[in-house]
């Protein structure tokens, strides 16, 4: 009788078992790692031959980690599904639910957190009469602060019989896939993503289906249309005007977030989103507002100076020189949109301060603001030819010095950007030839309305105090800022031409100075002496003007070179007695792209590297590498990034951070001897 009850209790057992098979048998067993659980499910307890249902990968990811869409952004590969499927049946490819934006500043991801389901369709002919077993293989990478590939093998029975939604069927109807949409939109040359038929939106986000098109660390500023919106894109490097831009729109409307699906057809550059009165009004505030900018400030504080000689004095002379100097900004203003004008129509790509992307340019705005602060400072007088022609009409005190002046002002403006310029720039950027022209006039007119203000209202000038000398020990004190500018100048020539243009500035700079004091000399010298003082002054610029070109010929601060990493390469360096910096990185992985480039690019951090004969090697574990793979687990890692620093004399490596910061590294180096 125990037996008899023992045997009674199995079959129950098994009976109860097999009832709960089907519902089971609806997701895998489940593979877990302490990143991610992965499982294969279906939307069905049974298939019927000749019907569709689906099928999915199941990802539950661990709190602050992430995979990756289809389109995985700035770094990343998305999950795939090989799947092993008996004869006569078809699996479509994966229907990919909308992402999420995963910034990692500077860069961002497209991808997913939390739970996940990437469903395909399964297809089968009428001819299969029996259990439908499926076999495959997901490979998927997890990030946090590290990159781990996964991978993982299922296999599934789905029973035949007449379908029924198995447990995991709402998985799939919760999932966010984006819906096709009877909106339209056209993408513009410049990126300008036009969007008709949407109604009111209060945020969008546009994710490209194929990656390299747009720049996804970009802004996507939203403007309101009449018929729906608009979204700026940066165009990127695959990016092409004459094809569509297919993709997922991520838009608010009502409290309730939509996904679309969106195909935009290659479209003309929209108009401008404001109107004529609204951009001129932006333009001439912002232009006001460039008086008080530091890169402006310093060249009115000549004309501050000339104001206060003038007060009290003549009134049509005031006007005259306010006409002036109005004149020379409005005419550079001019000159500028005029320019970009051309190099639009070349097919050239051309901005606000386009100028000072040219080191050559910035070299030579550096030397001619030191030279007005040396004429400032008393080195030497107006009227000798120092520091260009440009710097000795400016430095005049008649109306050509006004004008000159209003000229020199517009030039070191633009690579300030005032409050409201930014809208109004971009605006006419977009705009035809005819209203480009009248917003930069508009600017030029309100960099230049407060120096016109006092010129056309001279009591305004009697306000200002009299003559004396305090105007002596102001112009000298003035020329500091003019200092100061030029230091700023060149920083930039640093980030434009490396340390190459740095020293060649400087020496200009050396060669100018002696310009200025020879050129001051020979002023009081008569004779012979005043001509050797001229000769030398001139030859010294002359000797500055041929460093130029080769401050165009430099490059800016290049990324740390590498060498590739092996262990055969590490052990001979070690050997050397060298210390060796290791970077185990790969191209998919967005935390280490963003450490290369705070942390391992600086020139701070090369110039260490340099100093203290620290050898960089760097392994590429975008492929599997099994070389990089046994140093991982030798570290206790499992992905990337890993930053390794052998010391001299120690085969154990300190292990850095996985969040790299320019300070960190600098440090670590330091005490890495070499």
């Amino acid at each position: 009788m125990r037996r008899i009850g023992l045997l009674g209790v199995l079959l129950a057992l098994f009976a109860i078992g097999q009832a709960l098979s089907p519902a089971w048998a609806m997701e895998s067993a489940a593979v877990a790692t302490s990143h991610a659980t992965a499982s294969l499910i279906t939307d069905t307890d049974h298939f019927a031959p000749g019907q569709m249902f689906h099928l999915g990968l199941r990802l539950r990811l661990a709190p602050a980690w992430h995979t990756y869409w289809e389109n995985p952004g700035d770094a990343g590969v998305p999950p795939s599904l090989d799947l092993k499927l008996p004869q006569g049946v078809v699996a479509g490819p994966i229907v990919w639910p909308a992402p999420e934006v995963l910034p990692e500043p500077p860069l961002v991801a497209y991808g997913y957190t939390g739970e996940v389901v990437l469903p395909l369709a399964i297809t089968h002919s009428t001819t299969v009469t029996g259990p439908l077993t499926v076999s495959a293989t997901a490979r998927y990478l997890v990030c946090a602060t590290i990159c781990v590939p996964e991978e993982a093998e299922f296999s599934l029975l789905i029973p035949l019989g007449t379908p029924s939604a198995s447990p995991q069927a709402t998985l799939f109807a919760t999932a966010r896939k984006p819906v096709p949409s009877a909106w339209t939109a056209q993408i513009a040359p410049d990126g300008t993503l036009s969007v008709r038929g949407s109604g009111t939106v209060q945020a969008a986000t546009f994710f490209p289906r194929k990656s390299g098109l747009i720049v996804p660390s970009a802004a996507q500023t939203l403007h309101p249309t009449s018929d729906g919106f608009s979204l700026a894109l940066q165009p990127d490097t695959a990016f092409d005007t004459k094809a569509n831009l297919d993709g997922v729109l991520s838009v608010r409307q009502g409290g309730q977030t939509r996904y679309v699906s969106i195909s935009a057809q290659p479209g003309p550059k929209p108009a401008p989103g404001y109107d004529l009165p609204r951009l001129l009004l932006l333009a001439f505030a912002g232009g006001l507002i460039l008086n008080g900018m530091p890169c402006v400030f310093p060249v009115l504080a000549m004309k501050a100076l000339a104001l206060a000689r003038m007060s009290g004095g003549a009134r049509r002379e005031m006007r005259a020189h306010a006409l002036s100097y109005t004149a020379g900004v409005v005419l550079a203003f001019l000159g500028l949109a005029l320019t970009l004008l051309g190099l639009r129509s070349a097919g050239l790509a051309a901005g606000w301060g386009f100028q000072f992307q040219s080191p050559i340019f910035v070299a030579a705005m550096v030397w001619l603001l030191f030279g007005v602060g040396l004429n400032l400072s008393g080195v030497f007088q107006v009227g000798i030819p120092l520091t260009g022609a440009g710097q000795s009409l400016a430095a005049r005190s008649g109306h050509a010095g006004s004008f000159f002046t209003g000229l020199l002002a517009a030039l070191v403006a633009t690579p300030c950007t005032a409050p409201f310029m930014g809208v109004a720039i971009a605006a006419a950027l977009a705009a035809p030839a005819p209203t480009e022209i009248a917003v930069f006039v508009a600017m030029g007119l309100g960099l230049a309305a407060p120096y016109a203000l006092l010129g056309a209202v001279p009591g305004l000038a009697r306000l200002t105090p009299r003559p004396g000398r305090w105007m002596e020990i102001l112009r000298q004190g003035l020329a500091f800022p003019m200092y100061a500018v030029s230091a700023w100048l060149l920083w930039v020539v640093n980030q434009e031409a490396g340390s190459s243009g740095v020293l060649g500035t400087a020496s200009g700079l050396v060669l100018l100075g002696f310009a200025a004091w020879a050129g001051g000399l020979s002023q009081s010298a008569h004779g012979q002496w005043r001509r050797l003082g001229q000769s030398a002054a001139l030859a010294a610029i002359l000797a500055a003007l041929a460093i130029l070109p080769g401050i165009g010929a430099a490059s800016g601060p290049a990324v740390a070179s590498a060498e590739a990493f092996s262990p055969a390469r590490l052990a001979a360096l070690q050997a050397e007695g060298r210390p060796v910096f290791v970077n185990m990185t790969a191209s998919w992985c967005i935390t280490c792209l963003v450490n290369e480039r705070v942390a391992l690019s600086p020139a701070a951090v090369q110039q260490a590297f340099a100093e203290h004969r620290v050898a960089y090697l760097k392994g590429d574990w975008t492929r599997q590498d099994s070389d990089i793979t046994a140093v991982l687990h030798e570290a206790g890692r499992e992905g990337v990034p890993l930053y390794l620093l052998y010391r001299p004399g120690n085969p154990v490596p300190t292990i850095l951070p996985q969040i790299l910061t320019e300070h960190t590294v600098l440090d670590e180096v330091a005490r890495s001897g070499g």
